[in-house]
Protein backbone atom coordinates (compact mmCIF):
# COMPACT_ATOMS: atom_id res chain seq x y z
CA UNK A 1 0.00 0.00 0.00
CA UNK A 2 1.30 3.44 -0.99
CA UNK A 3 0.72 6.44 1.22
CA UNK A 4 0.50 9.74 -0.63
CA UNK A 5 2.82 12.40 0.77
CA UNK A 6 1.30 15.88 0.86
CA UNK A 7 2.94 19.24 1.34
CA UNK A 8 2.34 21.04 4.64
CA UNK A 9 -0.32 23.35 3.19
CA UNK A 10 -1.82 21.10 0.52
CA UNK A 11 -5.59 20.71 0.62
CA UNK A 12 -7.27 17.31 0.38
CA UNK A 13 -9.98 16.98 -2.29
CA UNK A 14 -12.65 14.48 -1.20
CA UNK A 15 -14.71 14.89 -4.35
CA UNK A 16 -16.06 17.31 -6.89
CA UNK A 17 -19.53 17.50 -8.43
CA UNK A 18 -20.44 19.38 -11.59
CA UNK A 19 -23.16 21.99 -11.17
CA UNK A 20 -23.21 23.29 -14.76
CA UNK A 21 -21.32 22.26 -17.88
CA UNK A 22 -21.54 24.49 -20.95
CA UNK A 23 -19.49 25.00 -24.08
CA UNK A 24 -17.35 27.67 -22.43
CA UNK A 25 -17.43 26.84 -18.71
CA UNK A 26 -17.68 24.04 -16.18
CA UNK A 27 -18.86 25.07 -12.73
CA UNK A 28 -18.43 22.55 -9.94
CA UNK A 29 -18.34 22.33 -6.17
CA UNK A 30 -15.36 20.61 -4.57
CA UNK A 31 -15.46 18.99 -1.12
CA UNK A 32 -12.12 20.13 0.35
CA UNK A 33 -10.29 19.66 3.62
CA UNK A 34 -7.67 22.09 4.90
CA UNK A 35 -4.46 20.88 6.60
CA UNK A 36 -5.95 21.82 10.02
CA UNK A 37 -8.92 19.50 9.39
CA UNK A 38 -11.54 22.13 8.51
CA UNK A 39 -13.75 20.80 5.72
CA UNK A 40 -16.00 22.84 3.40
CA UNK A 41 -17.29 23.21 -0.15
CA UNK A 42 -15.45 25.40 -2.64
CA UNK A 43 -16.77 26.61 -6.00
CA UNK A 44 -14.49 25.80 -8.94
CA UNK A 45 -14.82 27.34 -12.40
CA UNK A 46 -12.91 25.76 -15.30
CA UNK A 47 -12.67 27.81 -18.49
CA UNK A 48 -10.96 27.23 -21.84
CA UNK A 49 -7.52 28.70 -22.42
CA UNK A 50 -7.47 32.28 -23.64
CA UNK A 51 -5.04 34.39 -25.64
CA UNK A 52 -4.47 38.14 -25.31
CA UNK A 53 -2.29 40.28 -27.56
CA UNK A 54 -0.24 43.41 -26.94
CA UNK A 55 0.12 44.92 -30.42
CA UNK A 56 2.86 47.52 -30.27
CA UNK A 57 3.44 49.87 -33.21
CA UNK A 58 6.68 51.63 -34.22
CA UNK A 59 5.79 54.60 -31.99
CA UNK A 60 5.40 52.25 -28.97
CA UNK A 61 1.65 52.62 -28.82
CA UNK A 62 -0.56 49.70 -27.78
CA UNK A 63 -3.65 48.71 -29.80
CA UNK A 64 -6.58 48.70 -27.37
CA UNK A 65 -10.37 48.51 -27.41
CA UNK A 66 -12.75 50.78 -25.48
CA UNK A 67 -15.69 48.67 -24.37
CA UNK A 68 -18.40 48.30 -21.78
CA UNK A 69 -18.26 45.32 -19.41
CA UNK A 70 -21.76 44.63 -18.13
CA UNK A 71 -20.63 42.55 -15.14
CA UNK A 72 -18.76 45.55 -13.75
CA UNK A 73 -21.07 48.08 -15.45
CA UNK A 74 -17.96 49.97 -16.45
CA UNK A 75 -16.26 51.29 -19.61
CA UNK A 76 -12.65 50.08 -19.84
CA UNK A 77 -9.70 49.77 -22.21
CA UNK A 78 -8.78 46.18 -23.08
CA UNK A 79 -6.31 44.30 -25.20
CA UNK A 80 -7.81 42.15 -27.95
CA UNK A 81 -8.11 38.46 -27.17
CA UNK A 82 -10.44 35.55 -26.59
CA UNK A 83 -10.94 31.84 -25.99
CA UNK A 84 -8.92 29.26 -27.88
CA UNK A 85 -10.95 26.76 -29.87
CA UNK A 86 -10.18 23.11 -29.02
CA UNK A 87 -6.78 22.12 -30.49
CA UNK A 88 -6.26 25.66 -31.88
CA UNK A 89 -2.72 27.00 -32.00
CA UNK A 90 -2.52 29.78 -29.38
CA UNK A 91 -0.63 32.21 -31.65
CA UNK A 92 -3.17 31.63 -34.45
CA UNK A 93 -6.02 32.29 -32.01
CA UNK A 94 -4.34 35.46 -30.78
CA UNK A 95 -3.88 36.78 -34.32
CA UNK A 96 -7.46 35.84 -35.27
CA UNK A 97 -8.89 37.67 -32.26
CA UNK A 98 -6.93 40.85 -33.03
CA UNK A 99 -8.25 40.86 -36.61
CA UNK A 100 -11.86 40.10 -35.66
CA UNK A 101 -12.04 42.58 -32.81
CA UNK A 102 -9.99 45.51 -34.12
CA UNK A 103 -9.63 45.29 -37.91
CA UNK A 104 -5.82 45.10 -37.63
CA UNK A 105 -3.59 42.12 -38.58
CA UNK A 106 -0.68 41.67 -36.13
CA UNK A 107 2.89 40.90 -37.22
CA UNK A 108 5.88 39.27 -35.53
CA UNK A 109 4.00 37.52 -32.71
CA UNK A 110 5.78 35.92 -29.76
CA UNK A 111 4.55 34.59 -26.44
CA UNK A 112 5.30 37.03 -23.65
CA UNK A 113 3.83 35.49 -20.48
CA UNK A 114 1.29 32.95 -19.23
CA UNK A 115 -0.87 33.36 -16.12
CA UNK A 116 -3.91 32.08 -14.22
CA UNK A 117 -6.33 34.93 -13.29
CA UNK A 118 -7.75 33.68 -9.98
CA UNK A 119 -6.11 30.42 -8.85
CA UNK A 120 -8.26 30.08 -5.73
CA UNK A 121 -11.43 29.54 -7.74
CA UNK A 122 -10.77 29.58 -11.50
CA UNK A 123 -8.67 27.32 -13.73
CA UNK A 124 -8.00 29.19 -16.99
CA UNK A 125 -4.60 29.49 -18.58
CA UNK A 126 -4.16 32.89 -20.24
CA UNK A 127 -1.40 33.36 -22.80
CA UNK A 128 -0.19 36.89 -23.54
CA UNK A 129 1.47 37.54 -26.88
CA UNK A 130 3.48 40.53 -28.06
CA UNK A 131 3.12 41.57 -31.70
CA UNK A 132 5.47 44.17 -33.11
CA UNK A 133 3.46 46.03 -35.72
CA UNK A 134 0.10 45.55 -37.41
CA UNK A 135 -1.52 46.22 -40.75
CA UNK A 136 -5.10 47.43 -41.28
CA UNK A 137 -7.34 44.78 -42.86
CA UNK A 138 -9.96 47.23 -44.12
CA UNK A 139 -12.58 45.51 -41.97
CA UNK A 140 -14.49 47.41 -39.31
CA UNK A 141 -13.97 46.41 -35.66
CA UNK A 142 -16.54 43.97 -34.27
CA UNK A 143 -19.43 46.08 -32.95
CA UNK A 144 -20.13 43.36 -30.35
CA UNK A 145 -16.61 43.67 -28.96
CA UNK A 146 -15.73 47.36 -28.96
CA UNK A 147 -17.13 50.87 -29.17
CA UNK A 148 -13.82 52.15 -30.53
CA UNK A 149 -10.27 51.06 -31.20
CA UNK A 150 -7.36 53.25 -30.17
CA UNK A 151 -3.60 53.33 -29.94
CA UNK A 152 -2.57 54.05 -26.33
CA UNK A 153 1.03 55.17 -25.74
CA UNK A 154 2.87 52.47 -23.79
CA UNK A 155 4.30 55.23 -21.62
CA UNK A 156 0.73 56.07 -20.48
CA UNK A 157 -0.51 52.49 -20.08
CA UNK A 158 0.62 52.07 -16.47
CA UNK A 159 -1.20 55.29 -15.51
CA UNK A 160 -4.36 53.94 -17.11
CA UNK A 161 -4.02 50.77 -15.02
CA UNK A 162 -3.62 52.84 -11.84
CA UNK A 163 -6.57 55.07 -12.80
CA UNK A 164 -8.84 52.05 -13.29
CA UNK A 165 -9.23 52.47 -17.06
CA UNK A 166 -7.47 49.13 -17.69
CA UNK A 167 -8.76 46.52 -15.21
CA UNK A 168 -9.01 43.09 -16.85
CA UNK A 169 -6.38 40.59 -15.70
CA UNK A 170 -5.26 39.84 -19.26
CA UNK A 171 -4.91 43.50 -20.18
CA UNK A 172 -3.17 44.47 -16.94
CA UNK A 173 -0.80 41.48 -17.21
CA UNK A 174 -0.08 42.25 -20.85
CA UNK A 175 0.69 45.91 -20.23
CA UNK A 176 2.91 45.18 -17.22
CA UNK A 177 4.75 42.32 -18.95
CA UNK A 178 5.41 44.58 -21.95
CA UNK A 179 6.75 47.36 -19.74
CA UNK A 180 8.98 44.85 -17.93
CA UNK A 181 10.24 43.37 -21.22
CA UNK A 182 11.06 46.87 -22.43
CA UNK A 183 12.86 47.72 -19.18
CA UNK A 184 14.90 44.52 -19.54
CA UNK A 185 15.91 45.50 -23.07
CA UNK A 186 14.02 42.64 -24.72
CA UNK A 187 12.88 44.94 -27.56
Amino acid sequence: MTTEVRGPSEWIIHGERVVDDTRRAVLSIADVELPDGVRFEQYVLRLPRAAVVVVLDDDERVLMMWRHRFILDKWVWELPGGYLDPDEDPAACAAREVEEETGWRPRNMRELVSFQPAVGTIDQQNLVFLARGADPTGQAPDINETAKVGWVPLSEAYSRVVQGEIVGAGSVSGVLATLLAKANGEF
